[in-house]
């Protein structure tokens, strides 16, 4: 697996962090951290999906994003600076994954001071991915909202180079994940599906053009 995220590493940093890091797997449905746990750990995604997930003071679970395989999850662990969970994170498929635990962080960036560079890509992806969410949180409608939510989701899920992709979630949790309700989402799946550009399934989403749905989502 080859991470976007060690791209500005040398040879020999890279190596060593990826030495320094130990293989983890997860079934489906197993918990990779809970919120309020110790955050101790960064996860390298090598294969499969994490949903991050949190409880609303309702009590109501909700899923905020979906992670694939190149991303990393939990990278604030390596700062100090949140010493517990914000989220939960579940595998929703078996996963693996390379954590790296803060210990092993800290003693790299003394003998590798380059690995310094991996930390500053990634609070600068996740700062751009934070400040892009509150921006359509503004500024798009939720028709949009859902319709780039289809699309992130078609890239993660893709099977092939057509722009197909089976996305195997409920309604919604694509409500959770565009901020709105999932009445507005079954309006606007049935509006693509009449449109060609997908098929609805039970537990599922079947989408047979992503660049249609870009297009009607400004994108």
């Amino acid at each position: 697996m080859e991470f976007a995220l060690l791209a500005s590493l040398d040879a020999g940093s890279r190596s060593a962090l990826l030495s320094a890091a130990r293989p983890r797997t997860f079934g489906r449905d197993e918990v990779v951290f809970h919120e309020g746990d110790p955050a101790d750990t960064l996860h390298l995604i090598r294969s499969g999906r994490l949903a991050v997930r949190k409880v609303t003071r309702s009590g109501k679970t909700i899923t905020l994003r979906l992670m694939g395989a190149g991303d990393a999850i939990g990278e604030m662990a390596l700062l100090g600076a949140e010493p517990r969970r914000s989220a939960t994170v579940v595998a929703i498929e078996p996963s693996e994954t390379m954590s790296l635990t803060t210990a092993a962080f800290a003693s790299l960036r003394a003998t590798h001071p380059a690995v310094n560079e991996f930390l500053i890509t990634m609070l600068v992806a996740r700062v751009d991915d934070l400040s892009s969410r509150l921006s359509d949180a503004h500024a798009s409608s939720a028709d949009e909202r859902i319709r780039r939510s289809l699309v992130e989701l078609s890239a993660i899920y893709a099977n092939g180079e057509n722009g197909e992709a089976v996305i195997p979630l409920g309604q919604e949790d694509i409500a959770d994940l565009a901020g709105t309700t999932r009445v507005t989402v079954n309006r606007l799946l049935r509006q693509e599906q009449e449109r060609g550009a997908l098929r609805l399934a039970r537990g599922r989403i079947e989408v047979i053009d992503a660049a249609a749905i870009a297009k009607r989502a400004r994108l």
